[in-house]
């Protein structure tokens, strides 16, 4: 599982993730196991380049309602700068999944598309 703070090791074994909730998002296992499953394609195709990933959620407006829900994703792939993606809905998981899909295209795109497969 992951905790904030804490780096998956099995299921990521050449990447690092680390999971971080901020205002208004609570930390629990649903919210893990989203996360590791959508990084898991991001994992299989570039998870030997990368040396970390930071996921960072949070509710902007703390409840208020509204398209506030924020994922933020880097990606640190050896050797080169730091790959950030983010992206906002009216849901976190929708939030996670599309930084996720960012991710995997900017990497497929900074790393190469034959590194990406």
């Amino acid at each position: 599982m992951l905790r904030a703070g804490i780096h998956t090791k099995g299921v990521f074994p050449a990447m690092q993730i680390q999971l971080n909730t901020g205002e208004g998002v609570q930390h629990s296992d649903a919210l893990e196991a989203h996360v590791e499953k959508k990084l898991a394609d991001v994992n299989r195709r570039c998870g030997d380049r990368l040396t970390r990933v930071e996921v960072f959620c949070k509710d902007a407006n703390a409840g208020k309602g509204g398209e506030d829900k924020h994922c933020t994703m880097e990606a640190r792939p050896a050797g080169f700068d730091p790959v950030v993606v983010s992206a906002q809905s009216v849901d976190l998981y929708t939030a996670v999944d599309q930084a996720a899909d960012k991710l995997e295209k900017a990497l497929e795109h900074r790393l190469g598309r034959n590194a990406a497969s």
